[in-house]
């Protein structure tokens, strides 16, 4: 059933005759005290927050796929301990499966193909009988996604690795993209940093091609619809444009692995130690995490080095294999994986919520710690993105003259401008002031990162280079990383924070490239948070602080627009498949996060005092727990939004999770990875947000503003 915005945006139903007014005030600031107090339990001694990140099905799947490829999978390399996590691991993988037997990236989305593969794959190694009815449905409904050739190529690189389908059937990734020339088109400089860390991996494995084949009956050969796909790439050449960048690269694929095949690459072992070294140097621990701080590298190295001839009990892939693990969550009933770390996101927004809340390091010690801290997590290291800077400005140095922090507890080669503008802003609000305070530092580099367009992107100063997506390992739908509206907005934010002027050259460019950003409904596209109603708020924000009128007839348009997505319980949603389909743009059922976004853009347009304000507030104190809860389960979700479930999903399809009183519960994914391919459910963004947004309330109703 498709939910439309018609559907969502009815009249609130009227009060009862003789019903006593709801005092929206008072119980706001009730709701605020307790949701601060319960978000000052949720922190760390040490003045940290950070709560699990939620990923999809994928994570337990590849992590397990990994280990077989290993030839980890089974005693003696894997000792009780892990053989007893490995089953835990694969329940949890059938608590994901849904009733039609397919695997999905969020609640209520739509199967997804390589997700389903690699379930189906892994349970089978398991040890689950392929005729057992779970199997049969996954099975039934892989053949109806157009079998196991549809998946993308990130997947089919497991299946290489384990002797189901040829390495023909991935897309090349020659190791020599190490040894180009900056000058070069396809340079590491110019992807975005999460792909430098994902493709020089898989560049080993594509040269050294390693397979660890599984017993017969345990492959996934009745996967396949078309045998003949398992032996060459799965990408059709396009006979309607010859001369399309997609066919280009078709040509430059079957091109190199003819000269694989024919041995005439002689600069593979050299570009094979070129890789290794560039691997090796961003593996110290002492400057990072696991490579690039995120699950993708981290289990592609561990299979791109054993090819390599490492063994297990080297101190690389000993530590390798200690970062990952430690995204590793055991329940009594399941294991889960998470994608990486969060406590520098989670601390700084926590931050600047509890400061809009009155709180700063003055009057709260708990502020005083969180922003030590923070302080103590600056960066060090000069990264990779000093490369991308303009030649005045490769001189600023992290720690000296310049700030800046990443999103993990430890990944100084990659720090970003969200974190930073939100840490900067935060600390800033909480009482870091001063010439070469942390925040000032900030502003420096975050001025240094500012792309052409007027815009920020994530990891460096970079150029949008659209046929970069074209390229065949591609379909992570991120390979490189551009400016965006999201980004820019808490930007704008931060440098005005920061004593930044409205008038300056930066804030005006970035201000124009908002503008251009803007669609025609009057919404922003979202690409760390989703979708629109994530890009409205920030974008809202960074313009309303350097003094963007809210009479500005831009943005009249996005109050419309939010007027005509706020639901008739009176807070907002969206679902992720507004990344497909525009026509789910600002449609979805309420959550907290989503709400507090949504209100929060409402109260820069409107102020405080306006009915729809006053809904939204309503839902928020409405919905927050007042007691201590148990783990939901799976009826209590989305009820309140009938229909809006696909594809016989179950209401859940996450871990149940048990809240305190004063927090709110929110099952769906509200926060973004690649759009299209994978998204978050950020276990905090059900609570700061919402102290933010009542917060803001509280102060707008009392300053009268």
């Amino acid at each position: 059933m498709m939910i439309t915005s018609h559907a969502i945006t009815e009249e609130a139903p009227a009060a009862p005759a003789g019903a006593r007014p709801i005092d929206i005030p008072a119980r706001a600031a009730e709701a605020l005290g307790r949701a601060v107090d319960a978000l000052f339990a949720k922190q760390h001694a040490d003045g940290h927050w950070c709560a699990e990140l939620e990923g999809d099905s994928i994570l337990n799947t590849e992590y397990l796929l990994m280990k077989v490829a290993l030839g980890q999978h089974e005693a003696p390399e894997a000792t009780p301990d892990d053989l007893r996590r490995f089953e835990k691991m694969c329940a949890y993988i059938r608590m994901l499966q849904r009733a039609d037997g397919t695997w999905g990236q969020y609640p209520g989305s739509g199967p997804d193909i390589s997700a389903c593969v690699k379930a189906y794959f892994t349970l089978k190694l398991w040890g689950d009988d392929p005729q057992a009815a779970h199997m049969v449905r996954a099975r039934e409904a892989i053949h109806a996604l157009g079998g196991a050739e549809k998946i993308n190529t990130f997947s089919m690189f497991y299946l290489a690795c384990l002797g189901q389908v040829s390495w023909d059937a991935c897309p090349s990734i020659p190791p020599e993209i190490a040894l180009l020339p900056r000058w070069f088109p396809f340079h590491m400089d110019k992807v975005s940093a999460w792909t430098r860390t994902m493709i020089l991996p898989l560049a080993i494995c594509t040269a050294l091609r390693p397979v660890r084949r599984v017993p017969e009956h345990l492959g996934v050969g009745e996967l396949f619809l078309d045998q003949r796909r398992r032996t060459r790439l799965n990408k059709e050449w396009r006979p309607d444009d010859p001369a399309c960048w997609s066919n280009v690269f078709l040509a430059i694929d079957k091109a190199l692995k003819i000269a694989q095949k024919s041995g005439v690459i002689v600069t593979r072992e050299h570009a094979l130690k070129k890789a290794e070294a560039w691997i090796l140097d961003r593996l110290r621990p002492e400057t990072t995490d696991g490579l690039g701080a995120i699950f993708p590298p981290m289990v592609y190295v561990q299979i791109a080095f054993r090819a390599m001839g490492y063994e297990r009990a080297h101190p690389v892939i000993v530590e390798a294999e200690r970062q990952l693990d430690r995204f590793i969550i055991e329940e009594a009933d399941h294991v889960r994986i998470q994608p990486c770390f969060s406590p520098v996101w989670d601390t700084g927004i926590a931050l600047y919520a509890l400061t809009e809340a009155g709180r700063d390091a003055g009057n709260d010690e708990r502020i005083a710690r969180c922003a030590d801290w923070l302080r103590a997590r600056e960066v060090a290291l000069t990264g990779d993105w000093v490369r991308n800077l303009r030649p005045d400005d490769r001189s600023i140095r992290l720690g000296a003259d310049g700030a800046a922090w990443a999103f993990e507890y430890r990944n100084d080669w990659y720090p970003d401008v969200d974190d930073t503008a939100m840490v900067a802003k935060a600390l800033r609000r909480a009482g870091d002031v001063g010439e070469r305070s942390a925040s000032a530092r900030a502003v420096r580099w975050i001025m240094a990162m500012q792309n052409d367009d007027g815009g920020w992107a994530a990891f460096d100063r970079t150029k949008d280079r659209a046929w970069m997506e074209e390229v065949p390992f591609a379909d992570h739908n991120a390979m490189q990383d551009p400016s965006c509206a999201d980004i820019t907005g808490r930007t704008l934010e931060a440098l005005v924070t920061c004593g930044v002027p409205n008038d300056h050259d930066a804030v005006r460019r970035a201000v124009d490239f908002l503008w251009r950003e803007q669609d025609e409904s009057g919404a922003w596209k979202g690409r760390w948070g989703v979708n629109y109603l994530y890009g409205a708020w920030q974008a809202v924000g960074g313009l309303t602080a350097v003094g963007v009128p809210a009479s500005h007839p831009r943005l009249q348009r996005t109050l419309a627009w939010l007027r005509s997505v706020q639901n008739a319980d009176g807070g907002f949603g969206e679902s992720a498949d507004s990344y497909i389909d525009a026509s789910h743009k600002g449609v979805g059922p309420s959550t907290a996060s989503q709400t507090a976004w949504g209100v929060t853009t409402l109260m820069y347009l409107v102020g405080a005092h306006d009915e729809g304000v006053e809904r939204a507030v309503a839902w928020l104190c409405e919905d927050q727990l007042a007691h201590d809860t148990q783990p939901e389960t799976p009826s209590d979700i989305g009820e309140a939004f009938p229909g809006f479930l696909t594809n016989n999903a179950p209401a859940r399809a996450s871990h149940p999770v048990a809240e305190p009183a004063g927090a709110w519960r929110e099952a769906w994914f509200t926060g973004t990875g690649f759009p299209r391919v994978f998204y978050l459910r950020y276990h905090l963004y059900r609570h700061y947000f919402p102290v933010m947004a009542l917060a803001r309330y509280k102060n707008l109703r009392r300053d009268g503003a």
